[in-house]
């Protein structure tokens, strides 16, 4: 690793270098109308009639963001009460990163990658994700060569970040409060 400007200066410039280049070929702007597909849908459609859990699994949900994020009913719950509180880029994020780890072309994995960081983690993204700097370059240089682990290190982030903060919320709210009922 590059530690100081005495430390291999051209080697460090030299793969700074080409690590940006290659960013860049991944975050070009598509030149073809097959890129103008969207991998998952812009606002995610209502899922399918989801069974009410009942209040027994429903409890379970709050010492388990896992669970809850699992189950269909409870991540709609979830993400209705994050809307709530301007802050469902989160839950958007965690999934969108469910689905780019089970993609295997890649050609596709390529495409949700840009999308993904396009839409979450570029500063300024139109639904920026809070993730620290060191996060934020380590899933960049992840990006150079897209793999299914490529965004983990964010989405722990974002995972202890609504499990912290956002599912205790959630618990004492009222949209909680209806399920266990």
């Amino acid at each position: 690793m590059c530690k100081g400007l005495a430390a291999l200066p051209h080697t460090c410039l030299e793969r700074a270098k080409e690590i940006k280049t290659k960013l860049g070929t991944l975050l070009q702007k598509p030149d073809s109308t097959i890129d103008f597909i969207i991998p998952y849908p812009e606002k995610p459609e209502k899922p399918p009639k989801a069974q009410k859990p009942s209040p027994e699994e429903a409890l379970q949900w709050r010492d388990s963001l896992e669970k809850l994020l699992h189950n269909p009913y409870g991540l709609a719950s979830f993400r209705s009460f994050l809307r709530s509180e301007f802050s469902e880029e989160n839950a958007e994020f965690w999934v969108a990163c469910e689905d780019y780890k089970k993609t295997k072309s890649p050609v596709k994995m390529a495409e949700k990658a840009k999308k993904i960081y396009e839409e979450f983690i570029q500063t300024e993204a139109p639904k920026e994700v809070n993730i620290d700097h060191f996060t934020k370059a380590m899933t960049m240089k992840n990006l150079v060569e897209p793999s299914p682990t490529s965004f983990d290190m964010a989405q722990k982030r974002i995972f202890a970040l609504m499990e912290k903060d956002s599912l205790p919320r959630f618990v004492r709210s009222e949209f909680y409060h209806e399920l266990i009922k």
